[in-house]
């Protein structure tokens, strides 16, 4: 039951979080640096709030990669919650004011190639099962 149930819609529930001031309240909490390491050709590498952000949902698009390939009934079902959070990442960045931001953009994108990833994989898959006798 809990494999059908999208995990980019974590990126999404921790965005709207922040847009409520949990990650602090600043006019732009996604400019936030988490940390920075000096790098040995004397470079500074930081990444910010929104750069993990983006990170985790990558990390999350690959594990849902992975269980697109699955062909069971949970993955329809799969198939069908990550469209609807596509629908609410569109909706929310077309008319929520916070949500106008290159970070969300972003994972919004991400949880587009999730959908279309899915249904191209499970096609895919779908007419390798079809035999013409």
């Amino acid at each position: 039951m809990f494999g059908a149930i999208p995990l980019l819609i974590l990126p999404f529930v921790l965005y709207n979080l922040g847009l409520l001031g949990i990650f602090g309240s600043g006019d732009d909490p996604w400019a936030t640096e988490m940390f920075s390491i000096g790098m040995m050709s004397g470079g500074v590498f930081s990444m910010t709030l929104g750069d993990l952000m983006v990170l985790i949902a990558l990390v999350f698009l690959f594990a849902e990669m992975v269980k697109a390939v699955r062909t069971t009934n949970a993955s329809i079902l799969d198939h069908l919650l990550s469209t609807l959070v596509f629908v609410a990442f569109l909706v929310e960045f077309l008319l929520v004011k916070g949500a106008a931001h290159s970070v969300f953009f972003t994972l919004m994108v991400i949880a587009l190639f999730d959908v279309l990833a899915g249904f191209s994989v499970s096609m895919r898959s779908a007419s390798r099962d079809i035999n013409l006798n």
